[in-house]
Formats: C-alpha cells, structure tokens, sequence
C-alpha cells in the first residue's frame, strides 16, 4: 500500500467522520455506509476494512464510545469486505446492483447492532422488531448517499488507478 492510497483512504475516512457527525440528528441516515461500499467496490476489500475500521473509531470519538462499537466494527467491516469482494468478482459493478447493496446493507447493520443488546440483556426480537423503522431510514439513507456519491468517488478512484502505477513510494 502506497502513501497515495494511504491518502485516499484518509481523505475518505474524514469524509465519513463528518458525514456522520453532520447528519447525526436524523436518526440512522449517514453516509458512512455509502462510502464503505463505494471504496470496497472500486479500491478492494482490505481498503474498506482499513476505512471501516477507522472511521468508526474516529467518530465514535465525536459520539461516544460504547459496547457498540465493537458491533459498529464488525457490522461494517462485512459490509466492506462483501463490497470490496463484488468488486473483485464483477468488475463493472453496475449503479443499480450497488444501490440494491446499500439498502440491504441498511438492514443488514441493524440486524447486526440488535445482537448488542442480545449480548448485553438476552432479548433480541423486541429490540431488533423496534428498530426496523431505523433500519429502513439507514437503507433509504444509503441508497441516496450512494446516488450522491457515487459520482463524486467514482471520479477520484479513477484518478487514483490512473496515478497509482506512476507513483513509487
């Protein structure tokens, strides 16, 4: 891994922190997920793992720290690397498969954090079942992201391919 991707992968991880921070008043809509999927598709499994690790923790330093950051870590390092392996399988991920991704995602990470409270109190039905309204807001939330910034990303990721084989660090 070169100082470029290191770059590109810190830039990414700022990005997330302040999306999350920023959107952290409507409840489960951030665009963390979004970017997590977007760089597992385009840069790799280990650059997704890499950026899911460390934008959890940095901004649950903004947010608080807690058992469920353990939980946010695992939920989005699945995400990252079943991402970062469609990439490598397909590599020309259609919009629309990586649209239908985040939505399931969405569920998927509320599916995951309910085990928080399973680990904690030993009741997962009433949590998980309470949650579905928050888990489709993060699914609608991640399908818009996506929209947003796939544009965006898809740009600089190119940039980033086109560079990498001129730059040696």
């Amino acid at each position: 891994m070169n100082t470029y991707k290191l770059t590109l992968l810190a830039l990414l991880a700022a990005l997330a922190v302040v999306g999350r921070y920023a959107f952290q008043f409507i409840p489960n809509v951030q665009p963390i997920t979004a970017i997590i999927i977007l760089t597992g598709v385009f840069l790799g499994p280990l650059s997704a793992l890499m950026l899911s690790i460390l934008s959890v923790f940095l901004s649950n330093m903004l947010l608080g720290m807690g058992i469920w950051t353990v939980w946010q870590i695992i939920a989005w390092c699945l995400i990252g690397l079943t991402a970062g392996t469609i990439g490598v399988v397909w590599k020309k991920v259609p919009l629309i498969f990586i649209i239908l991704f985040s939505v399931f995602s969405g569920y998927f990470y509320g599916l995951i954090i309910s085990l928080t409270t399973y680990q904690v109190t030993g009741h997962f039905w009433p949590y998980y079942l309470a949650g579905l309204p928050f888990d489709t807001a993060h699914a609608i939330g991640n399908a818009v992201f996506t929209i947003l910034l796939y544009p965006l990303l898809h740009v600089l990721f190119q940039k980033y391919a086109k560079n990498r084989f001129r730059m040696k660090y």
